[in-house]
Order: structure tokens, then C-alpha cells, then sequence
């Protein structure tokens, strides 16, 4: 929120968001979708809601839902029909939407959010429902019309329906980013929403603070990222403050946000509920889910982002910041706890993740699901840093690129072949000592004499005369005792 703006009010915000899943096929006919495929070609009569064909559920669909529902712990209904969202829009090609109404597969439940200046908050969940996309409507190619393409007609969405316990943008941005974080883990869906996997429409009022009561609400559309939701939000609470400031009144509308600008402007009145004509959905059989069914999906659940989290730094003893990296996507996460089942030191592990590996994938622009060395490997080469065989610096800077280019190759046989491996034989070292404190008579005094810093030169010396094989902590040591420090 703004400085400027009076704190007599507070934001009451709820968010509606829109998961797009990847099954193979659509939520109720076997059309397939990829994105970016040339327009109109992945339609079927089914699709376009012609006369005479009939729909047919999905039950990836509704798999993916009860995943989700558990995830999030809500209560998952046995019954569950469908229900036809009647409205015109040129890309609804049925003139209706085949979706759920009074019988949402989910219900409560919730996701919490937290950073390193908020504590843990939890956000609340009305339901979960299925429902299929629209097509879409394309503006900017033709100056005179309106292009229809209709691939993503009846591609399957679930839609996530927050309480309104929100009462700032930046808690909808951490909301935003656990709802990608965990739809990507489920492998529901990429939760891209640059490409539309993952859309939001906000809906906030404001209140004076201590008021129970709510305020005129008003929905913002066209939000395109996670940060253009809460520049929406922020500005949208400035907005209506203003407006209640100067005497005026809220009207319940829809606005669209204007990235550009970093502002919002009405599109039209709200709709209600009634405007939409609900009604059970006559081709769909209701599903039943049943408890058999809860507990075979259960049993598949991948591990979660917050019980991970909660884990390294319960049992592992690692801090907040470097549990949220680890588990800040799936690959990396699972990655990690492959590390870890080859009995790899918790913190040591992390370090290399968070270190020399992410610099080589950042180097390159890639991301963890091009990541190919097998964990086992790179757990080969933490133990020769961990036993002192080779340093980390050689480690991580010489033989780690080679293991990446080699993965079949033996750490330890590539450390020997390249002179990587450390020298730790004190009396092997203490010639070295020897020889390098005797070449500098003149600064052995002045560090006896107190001047410390010189240990680096000596250190450099012996380094040196090793050809880099000296272990810095043995040679540190000797040199220490050799000066009498």
C-alpha cells in the first residue's frame, strides 16, 4: 500500500484463481490442446457444442481435483454433479459452460503463506470446482475485427476460490506463488501464466478497520502475473479510499487492469449469480467418489513443498531460507532428497545445490528439469570434500565441470588423474612448510613479531611448492606449529 494512503481503512480481498490442467485431453471430449498450435485446429463437433453430440467426462479431470483437495485438506465430496453456467461470450461456443454449481468436488481446507517479514498466515478455501476453458478472443492482428480461436474451448480448469482473508497484495503474491508451487508438485499443471495456465481474478472491498461488515465489492479481470495482482490490489485499495474520502460511493462492477498504466478502469456492471441460470447439466452423469478411490490417490501423493520445508528445518537443522530454495520446485526438491538417500551430509548437500550447481545452471540459462548427473554422482564427489581428498575449491571450480560433462565417470578416479587430491601426510607437508617458511626468513619475523596476515603468503608457498595438493587445513596447522603461534 501506498504511504499516502489513510489507514482508517482496511483491504478485504479474496482471489479466484483458474488452474489449467495437462491432461492429454479435454475436460469432456478426447480433443487434445497444445498451446501455441495453429488456431482452430484442435476442435472437435464436441467441442463446439454442435447438435446431437454428447460430452463425456474426463477422469483425469477429476483425479486431479481430489489431488488438489487433499492437498490443501479439504473435505472431498462423494456426490458430485455437473452444472451448465449459462452466458453468451463469442468464444463460448456451447453459449453455456459445462461446470459444478451447488456440489463443488472441495470444499474448506486452505494454503498458508508466509516470508521472511510475515509470519505463517492461513488462507482459507471455499471450494474447489471443474469446469472447462473458453476459447479466446484475439483484438490486436486485425484492426477491424474480432478473431475467434477455439483450441482452448473444454480445456480442463479447476477453479480455487479463496475466503477473503487477504488483506494486502503482497499476501496474494505469496498466495499465488504456493498455488504454482503446488499444482506443479502434483503435476496437475506448469502453472505458467504467461501462457495462461494459471489466470486470477481478484475480487476486494474495502471496510473502516474494526468493521465486521463488508464493502462494495468489485472484481478486477486480466491480470497477467503475479506481480500485476498485487499492483491491482494496491492500486485498487488507493482507488476505492479515494473515492470514499471524498464523499462518493462504490458501485459492484467489473474492471479490467491496465499493466501500462498500473491502473484499473470498469468494464461493465458485476454480474450475480442469477444471471447465469445454473442448472444440473443433463448429458453428465454426476461422479461418484469414493473412499477407495481418496485412498489409492493419497497413497501416490508426491511429497509436499510445506511439509518439506518443515522437515529440513525440523529434522535437518537447516534455516528457513535455505529449506524455501530447496523446495522451490519439484525437481529440485526430489532432487535433493535423492542426495539425501545416499546418506550425503544435510548442510553439504544444500551448499552444493544452492552453490556450484545453480551457477552452472544459471550460466547456461537452464532450469532444474534439464539437471541430468545423477544424484548418486554428485554425492561421490561431496565425499571426497567431506573426507578431505579434494578441496572444495578444486572441487567445486575443476572437478565438477568434468563429472557434469562425464556422469559415468568415478569422482575419485577423475580427482587423481587431473592431481586434485589433497596432500594430508604431515610429514610429507612439513618439507614444504620447511622450504616455504626458509624462503622468507625477513617475514617470519615480522608474523613472530606479530604481524598475522602474513599466514596467507606463507599458506601461498606452500600451496605452491605443492602444486596446489597441500590440504589447507593440515598445512595451516604446521605452519602455526612450525612459528610457535
Amino acid at each position: 500500500m501506498s504511504e499516502s494512503v489513510p489507514t482508517s481503512f482496511e483491504a478485504v480481498i479474496g482471489l479466484e484463481v483458474h488452474v489449467q490442467m495437462n491432461t492429454r485431453s479435454k475436460a469432456y471430449s478426447s480433443d487434445g490442446y497444445d498451446y501455441g498450435a495453429a488456431p482452430n485446429t484442435q476442435v472437435s463437433p464436441i467441442t463446439l457444442g454442435h447438435p446431437g453430440t454428447l460430452p463425456k467426462a474426463n477422469a483425469g479431470v477429476v483425479r486431479n481435483a481430489i489431488r488438489l483437495g487433499l492437498a490443501c485438506g479439504c473435505t472431498i465430496r462423494e456426490f458430485n454433479a455437473y452444472a451448465r453456467k449459462n452466458y453468451f461470450y463469442p468464444d463460448l461456443p456451447k453459449g453455456y459452460q459445462i461446470t459444478q454449481d451447488e456440489t463443488p468436488i472441495c470444499t474448506g481446507g486452505g494454503i498458508w503463506i508466509s516470508s521472511e517479514t510475515m509470519a505463517p498466515k492461513r488462507i482459507g478455501l471455499t471450494r474447489i470446482h471443474m469446469e472447462e476453458d473458453t476459447g479466446k478472443s484475439i483484438h490486436d492482428l486485425d484492426p477491424f475485427h474480432t478473431l475467434l480461436d477455439l483450441n482452448r474451448a473444454g480445456v480442463p480448469l479447476l477453479e480455487i476460490v479463496s475466503e477473503p482473508d487477504f488483506r494486502s497484495g503482497e499476501e496474494a503474491y505469496l498466495y499465488l506463488q504456493e498455488i504454482r508451487k503446488l499444482v506443479r508438485y502434483l503435476d496437475i499443471s506448469d502453472g505458467n501464466m504467461e501462457e495462461g495456465s494459471l489466470r486470477c481474478d481478484v475480487n476486494i472491498s474495502i471496510r473502516p478497520v474494526g468493521r465486521e461488515a463488508f464493502g462494495t465489492k468489485v472484481e478486477v479481470k486480466n491480470l497477467n502475473s503475479f506481480r500485476n495482482v498485487q499492483r491491482a490490489i494496491d492500486f485498487e485499495f488507493d482507488r476505492q479510499c479515494a473515492v470514499l474520502n471524498a464523499g462518493g460511493s462504490l458501485s459492484q462492477e467489473t474492471r479490467t487492469f491496465d499493466a501500462a498504466k498500473g491502473s484499473t478502469t470498469a468494464m461493465r456492471s458485476k454480474e450475480d449469480a442469477n444471471d447465469y441460470r445454473y442448472f444440473i447439466e443433463p448429458d453428465l452423469a454426476p461422479v461418484r467418489v469414493t473412499e477407495a478411490l481418496k485412498a489409492e490417490i493419497a497413497e501416490a501423493m508426491p511429497p509436499l513443498p510445506q511439509a518439506l520445508v518443515k522437515r529440513y528445518q525440523e529434522e535437518l537443522g537447516l534455516s528457513r531460507y535455505d529449506a524455501q530454495l530447496l523446495t522451490e520446485s519439484k525437481e529440485t526438491a526430489l532432487y535433493y532428497e535423492a542426495l539425501l538417500s545416499t546418506g550425503c551430509p544435510a548442510k553439504s548437500g544444500a551448499n552444493w545445490l544452492m552453490g556450484p550447481v545453480q551457477a552452472w545452471l544459471n550460466e547456461r540459462a537452464l532450469d532444474w528439469t534439464q539437471w541430468t548427473l545423477p544424484a548418486q554422482a554428485l554425492a561421490k564427489l561431496i565425499a571426497l570434500v567431506e573426507d578431505r581428498t579434494v578441496s572444495f575449491s578444486a572441487a567445486a571450480q575443476q572437478l565438477f565441470p568434468l563429472l557434469v560433462a562425464q556422469p559415468d565417470a568415478d569422482p575419485r578416479t577423475l580427482a587423481e588423474a587431473q592431481g586434485l587430491v589433497q596432500e594430508s601426510d604431515e610429514s610429507a607437508l612439513m618439507a614444504h612448510v620447511e622450504a616455504a617458511l626458509a624462503a622468507f626468513p625477513d617475514k617470519v619475523a615480522e608474523y613472530q613479531a606479530g604481524k598475522k596476515g602474513l599466514m596467507g603468503l606463507f599458506m601461498g608457498e606452500v600451496m605452491k611448492r605443492s602444486r596446489g595438493a597441500a590440504d589447507p587445513k593440515v598445512a595451516t596447522k604446521l605452519i602455526q606449529q612450525r612459528l610457535g603461534s
